[in-house]
């Protein structure tokens, strides 16, 4: 079931979703929240490597540069570029609530994709979304910190999980605070 507003509403104020920076009221739509974009952004060297080999046990995040944009200042996503950005929110859930990530409608009518994959917030989770900027359009785009960037709704489960992902073993991401690159090389 996923959660209205009321619920939601509900769920901060009891603390089973606690979303800090507090979410202004207007960022709580009729089932969702937005989160707005934070200012740390990773991207691809990719004039340095000429590939990715998932079977090669390098660590992903040695080939993407990490960019700060000051508070103000644009990040701009060129097209066919892709990124990793990390929410300005923090997010922690219960162990019976689940959450999905999703992006805005009026970015992707410009062809900018916020997360591809792996939209689902497992009941547990605690830390920063990372986001999987993508330009599909023509034209550059300027995203800038603090701009709405996504939404996320929550779900009820039927009963609390019985392996929250801050407990599961092996949990790659728990607690993340900037966009982490991939953790899949080795894993073949």
């Amino acid at each position: 079931m996923v959660l209205s507003d009321v619920d939601i509403r509900k769920s901060l104020a009891d603390g089973r979703i606690v979303v800090s920076p507090e979410l202004p009221e207007e960022h709580i739509g009729s089932c969702s929240v937005d989160f707005r974009l934070g200012n740390e952004f990773s991207i691809f060297e990719h004039s340095k490597h000429p590939f990715i080999d998932l079977r090669n046990r390098v660590d992903i995040g040695k080939l993407m540069r990490p960019i700060v944009v000051p508070d103000g200042e644009a990040f701009i996503l060129q097209p066919r570029e892709f990124a990793l950005a990390i929410t300005l929110e923090h997010l922690e859930l219960a162990d019976d609530i689940l959450g999905r990530l999703e992006g805005r409608s009026s970015l992707g009518r410009i062809g900018v994709i916020v997360h591809g994959t792996a939209g689902l917030f497992d009941p547990g989770w605690s830390g920063k979304a990372t986001l999987e900027l993508s330009n599909l359009g023509i034209m550059p785009v300027a995203l800038y910190p603090g701009m709405r960037i996504c939404s996320m709704t929550f779900e009820q489960l039927s009963t609390p999980s019985s392996m929250p992902y801050r407990k599961k073993p092996g949990n790659k991401y728990a607690g993340q605070q900037s966009p982490l690159a991939s953790k899949l090389a080795g894993e073949m």
